[in-house]
């Protein structure tokens, strides 16, 4: 059964439109404030962050969205469009680097892990204000970012009159082969980059699962019907044993992953390398279980467009 959504309605609760949410999305933290004082973010970091002082009542609030392959535009799109339909201007917004990368994801305010899970090398973060029907301003921050099995969203808001309403919002997402091809297309077109979602590794083993992959065969797709492009295929791990160690380790993983794309999908060497990263780019939390597992993944990365 699809969970209803608790969700904020913006400015004037009576007549605002929701920021509506997927059905398949449990919000996993809430703090909510009375009366506060908001740094809403107006530009990247650069030593430190241009903001704007919005005062009122605060909502803070972190959401989960269960589905596979999302990137962090998927899932930030569809609330800048309720945002703007609501009659928000948009202020600022940025991705990853452009945002100031890690300086800025620390710097900015965030509801801790698990609750808010942020991939630092996919988030998208978007500021945007508006004064409502009384008059009162009202700032609205959202962060969304993913870990390859899940999106996070946190919103906040604060300053005009804030309410909470229910609604059924939609069929979960699914993830399938037809999904993860999309999604896998879509990220090294838009984005240079995508997590391979599906591959599984124990601790400690570069041993790949056994079996058919759809990110794998999306993949061997975009890579044939682009001949001209290279991409490295980068491994990850967790946070078990020595930096060395999980460098040769999470580079080994990445080697499982190209031989496999060579053997089972008939990707030419040529448009392949393997390196790896260790444990030097969490997405995930390494003191869970869910975390550790998450943090064991290959991603790929378009090196080079032939051009």
């Amino acid at each position: 059964m699809i969970r209803a959504a608790l969700l904020l309605f913006l400015a004037n609760a009576a007549s605002a439109e929701a920021l509506r949410f997927p059905g398949n999305a449990e919000m996993s933290a809430e703090i909510i404030v009375s009366d506060a004082q908001y740094a809403l973010p107006t530009g990247p970091w650069d030593g430190s962050i241009p903001t704007l002082p919005v005062e009122g009542e605060m909502v803070q609030q972190a959401w989960r969205i269960n589905a596979v392959g999302l990137t962090s535009l998927q899932l930030l799109r569809p609330l800048r469009e309720q945002l703007l339909n609501d009659g928000f201007e948009i202020i600022f917004e940025c991705e990853t680097d452009s945002c100031g990368g890690f300086d800025f994801r620390f710097e900015t305010l965030a509801l801790p892990a698990p609750a808010l899970q942020i991939n630092l090398a996919d988030f998208r973060f978007l500021s945007a204000w508006k004064a409502d029907d009384t008059g009162s301003e009202v700032g609205i921050s959202l962060l969304a970012s993913q870990t390859g099995t899940a999106g996070y969203v946190q919103v906040i808001q604060i300053g005009g009159n804030t309410a909470a309403a229910a609604t059924a919002t939609g069929a979960p997402a699914r993830a399938d082969a037809s999904s993860a091809s999309r999604s896998v297309d879509a990220a090294l077109e838009t984005e240079g980059y995508a997590i391979l979602d599906g591959l599984t590794f124990a601790t400690g083993s570069a041993q790949l699962n056994e079996g058919e992959n759809a990110a794998l065969a999306a993949l061997a797709d975009f890579l044939s019907d682009n001949p001209d492009v290279q991409v490295a295929l980068v491994g990850h791990t967790d946070a078990e044993g020595s930096l060395e160690g999980n460098i040769a380790l999470s580079k080994r993983r990445a080697g499982s992953v190209l031989e496999r794309l060579v053997s089972d999908y008939g990707v030419p060497r040529r448009q392949l390398d393997a390196q790896g990263m260790g444990y030097l780019s969490p997405v995930g939390n390494n003191l869970t279980q869910e975390g550790r597992d998450a943090n064991r993944r290959v991603e790929v990365i378009v090196t080079s467009t032939g051009d």
